[in-house]
């Protein structure tokens, strides 16, 4: 019965996702949260997630530029965070990245040059998992006080690890960042940051239940 139970919750998730799918589409700064793709890149992928290792992991089919998108000033040390159009009912952690422009903020692809700054994975206690994302529309998180002022991409994405492969959803958002330091963090680049056979990417989160639980991609930058 438990099998039986199991199977069904799988496919309930898996039609629920075919229906349609959430988007990151607000930034969240300087205590406010801003329009519809005012700050954050509008991608041309409406509808379909994208794979662990797809060639617009940075910031989405359609998002490898921004000339259409404004850029939002932010202080180092300061709190950002992403808004949804709706809820997340899919599985997984949810993480966020940054990118140093190398030149001009708008024509940067975002495939290169991204530090983790933060993560949130699952709660595990003895035989259950709990997914802090689950139902959540809303995430925010500090930008690191100590890294070099300038422009950047701020990345969200949350994985769905509901069915195999892995469902990857991803927005970027344009900054200044003012203030700060003279941090100059390993980075990663996307895709390459990630593998199918990740643990924390090719896992069965059903059954049997983990026991334990590792984040994709690099270490959280602490700065």
């Amino acid at each position: 019965m438990k099998f039986n139970l199991t199977v069904l919750a799988v496919a309930a998730a898996c039609f629920q996702g075919v229906s349609a799918h959430y988007r990151f589409t607000r930034f969240i700064a300087n205590g406010q949260v801003t329009g519809e793709y005012e700050y954050v890149r509008r991608n041309t992928n409406m509808n379909s997630p994208l794979s662990s290792t797809d060639a617009a992991l940075g910031c989405n089919a359609g998002a490898q530029s921004g000339g259409n998108t404004k850029t939002i000033t932010v202080a180092a040390g300061s709190t950002v965070g992403f808004q949804m159009d709706q809820a997340i009912f899919h599985h997984g952690p949810t993480l966020a990245y940054m990118a140093k422009a190398p030149g001009n903020l708008a024509s940067f692809d975002g495939k290169s040059g991204w530090f983790k700054i933060w993560q949130e994975g699952p709660i595990i206690n003895g035989g259950s998992v709990t997914w802090p994302a689950d139902n959540k529309s809303s995430f925010q998180f500090r930008i690191p006080s100590s890294i070099q002022a300038g422009d950047y991409l701020v990345r969200i994405e949350h994985i769905a690890l509901h069915g195999m492969p892995s469902q990857h959803y991803v927005s970027c958002a344009q900054v200044k960042v003012t203030g700060g330091g003279n941090a100059s963090p390993a980075t990663v680049n996307f895709p390459g940051a990630y593998s199918p056979n990740d643990p924390g990417i090719n896992i069965n989160i059903y059954y049997p239940v983990p026991t334990n639980y590792k984040m994709p991609g690099p270490a959280v930058f602490q700065g």
